[in-house]
């Protein structure tokens, strides 16, 4: 008998949700993704620090001075361990842009834009790479404008069908709606432990995917952000799901086949009425739900004070 980590591949693509590329072969997914908490993680461990002084060791003689060289650093650091998760997954990374920029449009593209063109320097092509870029109305218009230009986008910090729709209507390549962090909002509101079917972090990620499918959008759907295996299984057949290692242990772990739960089929069979948003429709609807306003907001400043972090730790090496 198959392992549940097998028998869900047959149904969704699995995403490493690490930044500890060594530990992501054993589980053989197709894409890994990462993000500034994961990389500050890794940048703290011994195995890690010759990627932190590589990118430090590379500016050596660099013209640049205070905060541009630990910006420049940090960007070299990103697309080092990039190179290297792409060394291990077939398909693609995920690369973040920085979080202090989920409310400007045009330094989130010019960002995008600096990685992209870092990645081909080393011989990446654009097709393996996802830009990651908060699911704000100004992220959403940004990553419109790279898709245009060929660079593929996966819309962070999502966690609302507002948030989700506009993502679609913008062609973005790839969206992740935060499953477990939606779990601990509504955990933490109703004092109630949420299991199966029943957990609103499914819940949401069910709805989208239904939605999507329903009326033929292209943008990939990738759960992200699992408290436990429960939120996994119920959302099998999610064209991806990114996995943190601990998680992808225990299902490799456990024997068993998982079931179907998310399909073409069964969107079809819902009635689901279409959302048209221009951005005064997308700002109310958000802010209409509680919980995604205070979760996307939340997510920037965790991004953002991670960045600092990496920026405190990076400044004191130079």
């Amino acid at each position: 008998m198959s392992n549940k980590l097998s028998s869900l591949k047959g149904y969704t693509t699995i995403v490493a949700d690490t930044g500890d590329f060594q530990s992501i072969n054993e589980y053989q997914p197709q894409d890994a993704t990462t993000n500034p908490s994961l990389i500050l993680k890794a940048s703290q461990q011994d195995e890690y620090q010759y990627i932190l002084d590589q990118a430090i060791k590379e500016h050596t003689d660099s013209p640049l001075k205070g905060p541009a060289l630990t910006e420049s650093i940090i960007d070299r650091l990103l697309i080092l361990f990039g190179l290297e998760i792409l060394k291990v997954v077939p398909g693609r990374v995920s690369t973040e842009v920085d979080a202090r920029l989920s409310f400007d449009t045009a330094s989130t593209v010019a960002k995008a834009k600096q990685l992209i063109a870092s990645y081909e320097a080393a011989g990446i092509s654009r097709e393996r790479i996802l830009i990651k870029i908060a699911s704000t109305w100004e992220g959403i218009k940004a990553a419109e404008e790279l898709e245009k230009e060929g660079i593929r986008c996966n819309l962070t910090l999502l966690f609302s069908m507002a948030q989700a729709v506009a993502c679609a209507e913008a062609n973005v390549q790839l969206i992740s709606p935060f499953v477990g962090r939606i779990y601990d909002w509504y955990k933490a509101k109703n004092g109630i432990d949420y299991t199966g079917a029943e957990d609103p972090g499914v819940i949401s990620v069910t709805q989208i995917f239904h939605y999507y499918k329903q009326f033929g959008y292209k943008t990939e759907i990738m759960g992200a952000s699992f408290r436990n295996v429960s939120q996994i299984i119920e959302l099998s057949g999610c064209d991806l799901l990114t996995i943190s290692p601990g998680l992808l242990q225990q299902l490799q772990d456990t024997t068993g086949e998982v079931e179907l739960k998310l399909s073409k089929a069964n969107a079809d069979a819902n009635q689901i009425e279409r959302i048209s948003l221009d951005e005064k429709g997308f700002r109310f609807m958000l802010n209409e739900d509680a919980m995604a306003t205070e979760k996307t907001a939340e997510g920037i400043r965790q991004f953002s004070a991670d960045i600092v972090k990496l920026e405190d730790l990076i400044s004191a090496r130079i």
